[in-house]
């Protein structure tokens, strides 16, 4: 048997495994990159809303979004009476007018306004759900994922035992 000289198979795959462990975490890090980069901002300067008929202006630092249709029958009403920790800002593809409740607004926009933000979220279901937070005075950011909300009931049900 001959022995080898020099070369060892050991630090060929060391070298290997250190590539493909670093190649890894940079992968990993440009992915979550990429999905923070993928919420975004909302500026209630720019962007206007209505209650009623007096403009919007955010109080609080985080808010709960849904974006339903008044044409859903009971979608308002279960709103109107659903309590969660944080206050629910419901935004009306009909733009229909309704009274706001202790924990949700009801809001309304224009057409041109309704379509951007549409765009701008990327929604595809009614009704649909997302966080927002607070980052400057009316600049708030998504601070979670669009979801669809399956069942409004279950949402007031659960809120209730909260």
């Amino acid at each position: 048997m001959a022995k080898r000289k020099g070369k060892s198979l050991f630090s060929l795959s060391t070298l290997l495994a250190s590539f493909f462990g670093a190649a890894m975490i940079a992968a990993s890090f440009a992915y979550f990159n990429y999905k923070f980069a993928e919420y975004k901002f909302i500026d209630f300067k720019e962007w206007t809303f209505y209650e009623k008929s007096n403009l919007f202006t955010p109080k609080e630092d985080n808010y709960i979004v849904i974006f339903y249709s008044s044409r859903e029958k009971g979608t308002m009403d279960l709103l109107a009476k659903t309590d969660l920790n944080l206050p629910i800002l419901a935004i009306d593809y009909y733009n229909k007018v309704r009274e706001n409740t202790k924990t949700t607004t009801f809001l309304r926009s224009g057409t041109k306004n309704s379509l951007a933000f549409i765009q701008r979220f990327n929604i595809y279901e009614s009704p649909s759900i997302f966080f927002i937070k607070r980052t400057k005075e009316s600049l708030y950011k998504q601070d979670s994922m669009i979801r669809k909300l399956d069942n409004l009931k279950e949402l007031s049900r659960e809120a209730k035992s909260l």
